[in-house]
């Protein structure tokens, strides 16, 4: 299928809905915002935080930003490791490593969280290069992280073709394709119905056994 993937981690590797929701909840709080239904905050599992707090709640730039800060206050203590692995998701990076496959991580996630979080959850092993952002909000744009990905692994334009990026929202699938690279999108993340068609993803599998064997050219 590809020598080169590259995958998100929010809603791709991992399900990390209670912690990101949670610590958005403790965020808004601090602006006098209370949001119960953590299910209302599931829109801001994979974009840039500080976008989304301006996007779904209307802040400027400066309160996002804020927003943000009182966010990390929860989330670099305890709303981290409030996140769970995917089934099969060990199992299909250890068949594609041993495939000899070249794995990486693209994610907007500030870099220090994730390299902590697929420690933590034993993932890091399969990942030849980990990319996201940084914590004073630069290379959140998910195609600044893609190329960043293909600068450190040395993807010139021709290698990109025989790359993918993985991922389940559609900040993922418009990234690939200012990069030049394919992209398939997952619908066991929290994509909007019909989200990574719309934005054009080359192909859209429901499960990550479906992935798995994509993935490997079944």
């Amino acid at each position: 299928m590809a020598q080169y993937l590259l995958f998100d981690l929010d809603g791709t590797l991992t399900d990390p809905k209670e912690g990101i929701t949670k610590c958005v909840q403790y965020a808004l709080r601090q602006f006098g915002i209370d949001e119960p239904d953590t299910d209302r905050l599931t829109c801001f599992i994979g974009p840039p935080l500080a976008a989304s707090f301006e996007e779904f709640y209307g802040f400027d730039k400066q309160k996002a930003a804020l927003a943000v800060e009182r966010y990390r206050e929860r989330f670099r203590t305890v709303g981290l490791f409030e996140n769970r692995v995917f089934v099969g998701i060990p199992q299909m990076l250890a068949n594609l490593q041993t495939q000899g496959k070249t794995l990486a991580v693209a994610t907007s996630k500030p870099q220090v969280f994730a390299e902590r979080i697929l420690e933590k959850y034993e993932l890091r092993r399969y990942f030849t290069v980990v990319v996201g952002s940084e914590l004073d909000g630069r290379r959140t744009n998910k195609a600044e992280v893609i190329e960043e990905v293909c600068r450190q692994l040395g993807l010139d334009a021709e290698k990109r073709r025989d790359a993918l990026m993985i991922g389940d929202r559609r900040h993922d699938v418009l990234g690939a394709a200012v990069c030049g690279m394919r992209s398939v999108g997952v619908l066991f993340g929290y994509a909007e119905p019909g989200e990574l068609e719309a934005a054009g993803a080359g192909r859209v599998v429901p499960s990550v056994s479906a992935l798995a064997a994509l993935l490997a050219g079944e």
